[in-house]
């Protein structure tokens, strides 16, 4: 099902710049960390074994008074982190209605470099979706959801997409802009002066000396590689690091473009914007979606931004907090008859 959102920001708000900005600003970092702070009962760091020798780095966080409704597994973006502003306000927005979360560096993010030698890349599901029933497992919940952001919105899909042959039961899952068509996301970053791409080329290169530090007799990373744009830097690790061959194949391994979405069985809630400067809206407008699939676009909103007021509160949290704790309704229902 397809249908628009309304989301009307004040006009000095409008640019989808400033709104992708903003999403992810300091300001709204410091905003996270204060709204956490107040609806959470504490905080645990977790280390989750991922399988086969890999371990992931997570917070789990406790919604204050009686038992949690149930566990949101949350999924960053590319080189965010469990601490990203945008992670801390949907915990929050969650912890408040009562849900406990539990949010989940991918690896190389963060600080937990030191966790693995192998290099993070974007089809590094199998350990996603491992430290996901792992994480259902350690801390059991009458009802299991997950939520993403951008690269962690189409990891949130994939996932929904394995959970059944992982034995995952995962009742529903919402993706905020998530990348549908990596090759041609990363084509639009390079448009327009590059702004986007070089905001991840340092980003990365950031991540990958930090790795190189820790690392240094696997990656090989001289100044020379670590100098390249970033398409010629993800085909040196595409070539270098991973059984793909090609880059053409390793996009190919985790798009969710056309139809790669219509086996979904798992209700799935889909938000991004028309003036996403990043993920093209007519890449959701060409999605072949099943019944159980919900795709809402607004005209503003940037990239994972939908600021909606000068006191920097976001539409993408507490949407994500209202989709996925409707999923909660029925169980109560049904255990406490009026």
């Amino acid at each position: 099902m397809r249908c628009s959102l309304r989301f009307e920001p004040p006009w000095l708000l409008r640019s989808p710049h400033v709104q992708t900005a903003l999403g992810s600003s300091p300001l709204r970092r410091h905003l996270g960390e204060a709204r956490l702070a107040e609806v959470t009962a504490g905080s645990t760091p977790q280390v989750i074994d991922a399988g086969e020798g890999i371990r992931l780095l997570g917070m789990h966080d406790l919604p204050r008074g009686a038992a949690p409704k149930g566990l949101a597994l949350l999924l960053h973006g590319w080189e965010g982190s469990i601490d990203s502003s945008y992670m801390r306000l949907t915990a929050a927005a969650l912890l408040a209605r009562g849900w406990a979360t539990f949010r989940l560096n991918f690896r190389d993010h963060g600080d937990s470099h030191h966790l693995n030698e192998q290099i993070f890349h974007s089809n590094r599901l199998d350990e996603v979706v491992r430290a996901a029933v792992e994480v259902a497992r350690r801390f059991p919940s009458p009802r299991f959801v997950a939520a993403g952001y951008s690269l962690g919105g189409n990891f949130a899909l994939r996932l929904a997409l394995h959970a059944p042959a992982a034995g995952l039961s995962l009742d529903a899952v919402a993706a905020v802009c998530p990348v549908l068509d990596p090759a041609r996301t990363m084509a639009v970053m390079d448009r327009g002066g590059g702004l986007y791409r070089r905001y991840f080329e340092r980003k990365w290169r950031a991540s990958l000396l930090r790795k190189r530090a820790l690392f240094p007799h696997l990656l090989h990373l001289d100044d020379r590689t670590l100098g390249m744009r970033l398409m010629e830097l993800t085909r040196w690790l595409v070539e270098r690091h991973t059984d793909f061959g090609t880059i053409e194949a390793y996009f190919d391994g985790y798009t969710l473009a056309g139809d790669r979405l219509a086996a979904l069985a798992v209700p799935a809630y889909l938000l991004t914007a028309a003036d996403d400067p990043v993920i093209p809206v007519d890449d959701f407008e060409r999605l072949g979606l099943p019944a159980c699939a919900h795709l809402e676009i607004t005209s503003r909103g940037g990239h994972c931004g939908f600021i909606e007021n000068f006191r920097l509160q976001g539409l993408a949290e507490a949407w994500i907090a209202e989709r996925l704790d409707a999923m909660a309704t029925p169980l109560q229902s049904s255990a406490h008859p009026a």
